[in-house]
Parts: C-alpha cells; sequence; structure tokens
C-alpha cells in the first residue's frame, strides 16, 4: 500500500512540475523554480506558488501562467525541437489549432496535432545549405570582381593621365596655331591695304611674302617642298637649267619643306634681294581676279580651318578628363567592387513597364509605346552602418503629379548573378528595387540560432 501512495506521490509530483514549467523557454526556467511563493517577473506581486499555471491570471504581466491561456498579455513558448523555437500568445493555447510544429500548445484540446518539426527543420536546414552554397559561390565571383575593379580601376587612372597629357599637347598646338592664324589675317590685311593704296601690280617689287608663298605652293598644301622649288626658282643667269636637290635644299634651309613662317624669313629674304635667284613665270591671272589677294585668302582660310579642328580636339580632351573625373570621384566601395557596374544598365519588364537601372548614373521607366521617365539621378550611398553598400539611392527624377520628384531606393542583395529582381511602388512616385550582385555577398558566420535549434 505505501508503495502504491509513493509511487502515486512521484506521479504527482512530476505532473505538478510539468504543468509548471510548461510554456517557458530554458532561459526563463530560473524564474519558476519549486518554492513556496512566485514573484512575478514584472517585480509587482507575489503569489503561493501553486497558482502558478493553475488557469487563472494572476499577474498583470501574465508570467503566472506561461502554459496556459488565462492571461490575455501572456507568452507561450514552443520549444519545436528540431525546428526553430518561437513565442504564440498564450490565447492560441488550447484553442484547437496547432501553431506549435511540436504541438506542445495543444496539450489539453480536441485537436490531434502531428509533430512535424523535423520535417520543418529538414526543409530549414535544405534552404540554409543551399544558401550557404550560394553565398559561397557569390564571395568567389565577388573576389574576382574586386580583382577586375583595381585593375579597372589603374586603367581608369591611366586613361586620365594620358588624356591630361593629351590636352596639355593640344593646348600648346592650339596656340601655336592662334599665331600662325593671326599672321595670315596680317598678312591677308596688309595685301588689302596694299590694293586700296594703288593696285596689284605683279611685279616683284609689290608682291606680298604671301603672294610668293602661294606661288611655289603648287599644291596648296601649306609648305614648299624641294620639287615645288625645282619647278618655280631658277637661276638669274640661267633661267634654263632646273636647280638640283641639292641647290633646291639649301634654299629650304637644309630641310625637305618650309611652312610660311620660315618662309618668310629665309627663302623670301633670298628672292627679294633678285641677285642670284627668281621666280619664273609670275604672269597675272588672266580672269581679272586679284592672283595675290585669292591667294592670302586660301591661306587664311587654311590656317582658320585648321584652328578649328585644334579648338575642337581641345575641348573634346577636356570634357572627357571632366567626364572621367566625375566617375573616379564616385564611391565605388572598399576594394572598388562596385565599379564594374559604371557604364552597365539592368532591365526588369514590370507589367506593361520597362525598369532600367543604370547603376551610378539613372533609373528610368518606360510604358509599352510610351515616352521614358526619369526615376531619379544617382545621389548616394544609404547603407546602414554594418553594410555601408546595401542601398543606393538614386533622386531628383522628374516631377510628379503630386508634387515633388520622383525617386528610388536600390537594395543590394547576395546572388551569384547581377541583376535586377524586381520594383515596387509603395507610395506614389517612390519605388523601390532589388538588385543582385556577388558584390553584395558579406562573409558572415553561420546563423548560430537556425543550426544550435535545427
Amino acid at each position: 500500500m505505501r508503495f502504491h501512495v509513493f509511487i502515486f506521490t512521484v506521479i504527482l509530483c512530476g505532473f505538478a512540475e510539468a504543468r509548471k514549467i510548461r510554456g517557458i523557454s530554458s532561459s526563463y526556467k530560473r524564474f519558476y523554480r519549486e518554492r513556496r511563493s512566485f514573484l512575478c517577473i514584472d517585480g509587482s506581486k507575489i503569489i503561493p506558488f501553486d497558482q502558478v499555471n493553475d488557469d487563472y491570471c494572476d499577474c498583470e504581466d501574465g508570467s503566472d501562467e506561461p502554459g496556459t491561456s488565462a492571461c490575455p498579455r501572456g507568452r507561450f513558448y514552443c520549444t519545436n525541437l528540431g525546428f526553430r523555437p518561437h513565442y504564440i500568445p498564450s490565447s492560441r493555447v488550447n484553442d484547437g489549432i496547432c501553431d506549435c510544429c511540436d504541438a506542445s500548445d495543444e496539450y489539453n484540446s480536441h485537436a490531434r496535432c502531428q509533430n512535424t518539426c523535423w520535417n520543418l527543420g529538414q526543409r530549414e536546414r535544405a534552404y540554409v545549405e543551399h544558401q550557404m552554397r550560394a553565398l559561397d559561390e557569390g564571395l568567389q565571383l565577388k573576389q574576382q570582381l574586386i580583382e577586375e575593379g583595381v585593375l579597372l580601376w589603374r586603367e581608369k587612372q591611366a586613361q586620365l593621365r594620358e588624356l591630361q597629357q593629351a590636352a596639355e599637347d593640344l593646348q600648346i598646338k592650339l596656340e601655336e596655331q592662334k599665331r600662325r592664324k593671326n599672321e595670315a589675317d596680317r598678312l591677308k590685311e596688309q595685301k588689302l591695304k596694299a590694293l586700296e593704296a594703288g593696285g596689284s601690280s605683279l611685279t616683284r617689287d609689290n608682291n606680298t611674302v604671301a603672294d610668293i608663298f602661294t606661288l611655289l605652293d603648287v599644291n596648296n598644301d601649306g609648305s614648299i617642298t624641294v620639287d615645288e622649288v625645282q619647278a618655280k626658282v631658277v637661276l638669274i643667269h640661267d633661267e634654263e637649267r632646273i636647280l638640283s636637290e641639292e641647290e633646291a635644299t639649301t634654299l629650304l634651309g637644309g630641310g625637305l619643306q618650309m611652312d610660311l613662317i620660315k618662309f618668310q624669313h629665309t627663302l623670301w629674304d633670298i628672292l627679294n634681294k633678285g641677285d642670284t635667284f627668281k621666280i619664273k613665270n609670275t604672269q597675272g591671272d588672266p580672269h581679272g581676279e586679284d592672283p595675290d589677294l585669292k591667294a592670302v585668302d586660301r591661306v587664311a582660310e587654311r590656317e582658320a580651318s585648321n584652328l578649328k579642328k585644334v579648338e575642337e580636339a581641345y575641348e573634346k580632351a577636356n570634357v572627357q578628363i571632366s567626364d572621367l573625373r566625375k566617375k573616379l570621384a564616385i564611391d565605388y566601395g572598399t576594394d572598388w567592387e562596385f565599379l564594374f557596374l559604371n557604364s552597365q544598365c539592368y532591365k526588369l519588364k514590370v507589367y506593361e513597364y520597362i525598369y532600367t537601372l543604370c547603376p551610378f548614373n539613372e533609373v528610368t521607366q518606360r510604358s509599352t509605346g510610351g515616352a521614358e521617365v526619369s526615376l531619379g539621378m544617382w545621389g548616394m550611398w544609404a547603407g546602414t552602418p554594418k553594410n555601408q553598400y546595401g542601398q543606393m539611392v538614386y533622386e531628383n527624377g522628374e516631377p510628379c503629379w503630386q508634387g515633388g520628384s520622383r525617386s528610388t531606393t536600390v537594395t543590394l542583395t547576395c546572388g551569384t548573378e547581377t541583376a535586377l529582381r524586381s520594383v515596387k511602388e509603395p507610395s506614389k512616385c517612390q519605388y523601390i528595387m532589388d538588385f543582385q550582385t556577388p558584390v553584395a555577398c558579406q562573409p558572415v558566420l553561420k546563423q548560430r540560432g537556425i543550426h544550435s535549434e535545427l
């Protein structure tokens, strides 16, 4: 008899203990140690310990009824061995609906709940393993993109130096070309004044430097060559003899060709003296137009055209330098890993709209058969302190009909491909995008919570 009483007492105590601690996590067991009284966790009240989990709410915070539905503010802890544990409102305890995968919330109801934690845990583990594999692959791709980013950054820096050197060379050439044009304009003005003063005699005494240079420059390429000197210059005392290459080269100052500026200070003086060499066939234009004025006009036009070409090349180089400097001033990450995104664009069709994201430039929207609308220009990084490069902000897009301008927030997520995944408009003219790329992958530890419980 005593033996049976002892067994009954042990069973009863075990039942009471189970009833008392039902619905609490291991971290809260210290508050529910068996003693004569129980202190509500918020410290508001002390009650007899046998009133814990007696299906009557004594504590305002509901801490005396973790395993029943008596308290409106109470929470029930689902242990869910094999899956993730979590809390549910205590009002769901024994309500006939299975909320905990281990069925612990329906311990005293008519519901027949199955323990599905193991199956859920298997699926969770498979998902986590897939995510870990994708993360590993993404990190490997990220490392490759970092290496490419470093090389691309160096290439951009080298390109900038080359452009700066080219601009310096063009500036020197520009100053020289301005001087040449000014000289050609001066000679033209000199010729016009001479014509106004007394007509255009074609005698040697009245011919200008530009006249003689143009006469010798048979092909009008802006320079006199050895062949052209042999064709136009003769000895005064032997007009029939063609000058040798050596004689022509000597007249050109020892070179193979000569421009107008050099001609003015060398060959012009020799011809102007008229004691050894002269120009043959210096007859006037039979059509009555002054050949000297026509010649200086051609020279002035050629120098003006050359000046325009140099100015355009110089301006183009400066524009390229400015654009490249703006690109290099952008924050492309600590290792320039985001640099490869510059000059790239990614599209996604959502219903009748096509969205285009051009990182570090612009976001646009185009409807089928409609015009393109700007949803924002590149603004800044807007990530968290732990993930500085987790979000992009594009602002100052086209005006919205409700006022203000369109803007887009782009969230970067880890993936093995670089692609625009989703676009939403949670509020009018405010857009959010999910942009997947390997460079968004971060080396993180496996989540301790998942693996310890699974």
